[in-house]
């Protein structure tokens, strides 16, 4: 598939690249691998530090609140009891803990791959010349944007390389997300409604990423 380099003016520069078959145009896009990379992504990014007090760790007496017949109430042990809500601890809290898991890498390239043909038959991918900026400029980023009329779409910029000018230029603006092309994956191509790849980074996937 072929698609037309655009300048960040928004306008035909007469060149075109190849988008690779093996990574924009695979007969059978996987939807279940699809949806293993996005929870396996989802549950990578959980820190897991969510804590509550149980009834040993909370501070209290362990005098009883009131003696144990006679009162016509239910017997109680101590202060620190869940059935306190006030001072008693929490009945099966949760606990700090690791929610990371495993993906096999064939199936991680799988689903980027399908989410990427699905983007490529949508017509929801651009390629532009490679550009920076020598200092951050918001207001230039904002302007290629709307150059490419998709300053109110929720778009995903990849570069080749990294380049600090370029995201300090746009981490600000709203639905607006830069991601160099080693660290795309299926979530981020997913959440796009465009994708605009500059050509450097076009060239790493089709080198780097293909089958």
């Amino acid at each position: 598939m072929e698609v037309a380099v655009l300048s960040i003016e928004g306008k035909q520069t007469g060149r075109s690249v190849q988008l690779a078959d093996s990574v924009f145009g695979i007969e059978e896009p996987n939807d279940h691998a699809i949806y293993l990379d996005v929870k396996y992504i989802q549950k990578n990014k959980r820190q897991g530090t969510s804590k509550a007090k149980e009834r040993s760790e909370v501070h209290g007496t362990n005098k009883k609140p009131f003696r144990q017949k006679g009162t016509g109430n239910a017997r109680q042990g101590d202060r620190k009891s869940p059935l306190f809500p006030r001072s008693g601890g929490t009945i099966f809290g949760p606990r700090p803990r690791d929610y990371r898991s495993k993906l096999n890498r064939k199936v991680k390239r799988l689903a980027r791959n399908s989410a990427l043909t699905y983007k490529a038959r949508e017509e929801s991918i651009c390629v532009i010349e490679d550009f920076a900026f020598e200092t951050p400029k918001t207001k230039e980023f904002v302007k290629i944007m709307n150059a490419l009329e998709v300053g109110s779409k929720k778009v995903l910029l990849i570069v080749g390389e990294s380049n600090n000018n370029v995201y300090l230029s746009g981490r600000n603006v709203p639905k607006k997300y830069i991601k160099e092309a080693a660290d795309l994956n299926t979530y981020d191509i997913l959440n796009a409604e465009t994708i605009i790849f500059t050509e450097g980074a076009l060239d790493f996937i089709n080198e780097k990423l293909a089958n």
